[in-house]
């Protein structure tokens, strides 16, 4: 691969490609040298030419640092932990750092026994004294499902030697836990790492809580805590944070958990802004969560939030969808007392169309004439103009015919149209 970029012209993947396979331990072949250095004085690449010479001036391909890690992992894979293999290791005269013990530990991740007694023998054997970075790459070693002990008592002891989990080393672990679904642990390592250093972003909480919700029990203890230590770093929570946990819910059908979720996030010092009231309000109507529903508004009453016009006209919106007129009338009615008929005109039609849609015109029209006489509303016209062709439809022509000096009564021009359809057809039949 090394030889098809280089003779290619592509000098800076053929560079990538060098460090990556550095990192893994391996060189570049003389072979794949020549070739790449005769295209690079082709093309007169002094300094690419100087930089190809170096990798083995300098003794990279046998002596890096990356190379003895290889081997050092070798040596450890092949065989089980002894004395020969001790003294193998020893037989390298390699001078150990906390970098190259960083390579061997990466060249184990798939064997963390092994690489747990490398990194305890090569401190204890005085070959080198563990700081940040061997701690780390021990800890990432270990972040996994069957070694979560082992990685919860290196954690503590690179703490309490004044050392700090790298962002790396959350981001790792942090991903396998949630493969896995350890949940718990997830937000353990969160509340460890919001406490350090290293804080992680505030995406990292929206993903936890998603997660969380959406996990095979809804377990609020978990939710609780992470949106506490969140808070308490001195992060605040958003909308966008809550209309992603909403859409979570939805997708598992716990929408009615929002109250739980509400109060959580509310208790932290989060107020929900209307257009989220507006979406919860309709998502729990909507689906019939009718407990649920009369809880959301004694929350946002209790806690001070009250609703705005369009939450409450959301709530009769989503009784309407669900079929449940009654209970949008009386929806409604609660609104009228709390916020009066200013901003009602929208909710009128929502209930006179459901109440149409039912074949219920009658009950439509005595609705709104109460509401009119009590109240003083003014529907709209366009509720007007529905409720007169449904009365008209289904035997209410009385009706229909008081809507029109209603419409008058609010300067609204009468909709007389379809009574002159409705006579003339009276009429042909006769």
């Amino acid at each position: 691969m090394l030889g098809i970029l280089g003779v290619n012209g592509l000098v800076a993947e053929f560079w990538d490609l060098v460090d990556k396979m550095k990192t893994k331990g391996y060189g570049v072949s003389g072979v794949t040298r020549d070739r790449v250095l005769e295209k690079f004085e082709k093309e007169g690449l002094e300094g690419d030419i100087e930089k190809l010479k170096g990798v083995f001036a300098t003794g990279s391909i046998d002596n890096s640092v990356e190379k003895i890690g290889l081997r050092v992992s070798r040596i450890v894979r092949s065989k089980f932990w002894g004395e020969d293999v001790e003294g193998e290791i020893k037989d390298l005269s390699a001078e150990f750092s906390s970098g190259l013990v960083k390579i061997v530990l990466e060249n184990l991740a798939t064997e963390p026994m092994k690489a747990l007694i490398f990194f305890r023998w090569v401190e204890e054997s005085g070959l080198c004294k563990h700081d940040g970075k061997s701690y780390n790459a021990m800890a990432r070693v270990l972040g996994r499902e069957d070694c979560i002990d082992r990685f919860w008592k290196v954690i503590d002891e690179m703490r309490s030697n004044g050392f700090e989990m790298e962002v790396e080393t959350f981001d790792t672990v942090l991903a396998r836990f949630m493969r896995r679904k350890m949940i718990k642990e997830a937000v353990d390592l969160y509340e460890l790492a919001l406490n350090g250093a290293n804080k992680p972003a505030a995406k990292y909480c929206t993903y936890l809580l998603r997660n969380i919700v959406v996990g095979k029990q809804l377990d609020m203890g978990l939710f609780s805590r992470t949106v506490k230590v969140f808070s308490e770093n001195g992060n605040v929570l958003t909308d966008s944070m809550l209309d992603t946990i909403l859409k979570a819910l939805r997708s598992v059908g716990r929408f009615k958990e929002c109250n739980k979720i509400l109060r959580e996030m509310m208790a932290v010092g989060f107020v929900a802004s209307g257009n989220l009231q507006r979406k919860i309000a309709f998502g729990l109507t909507s689906a019939g969560k009718n407990y649920e529903a009369s809880e959301f508004v004694d929350h946002m009453e209790s806690s001070g939030s009250d609703l705005d016009h369009k939450a409450w006209t959301s709530l009769i919106e989503g009784h309407c969808v669900s079929g449940e007129l009654e209970k949008a009338s009386n929806c409604f009615k609660k609104m009228v007392e709390k916020k009066g008929v200013t901003d009602a005109g929208y909710a009128v039609e929502l209930l006179v169309n459901a109440y149409c849609l039912k074949n219920r015109a009658v009950d439509a029209c005595n609705l709104l004439g109460d509401y009119v006489c009590q109240n003083q509303l003014h529907p709209w016209r366009t509720a007007y103009k529905v409720l007169i062709n449904k009365l008209l439809v289904q035997g209410g022509f009385k009706d229909a015919l008081n809507l029109l000096g209603l419409m008058q009564s609010h300067g609204i021009p009468p909709y007389t149209d379809p009574f002159f359809e409705f006579i003339s057809k009276v009429r042909n039949w006769r």
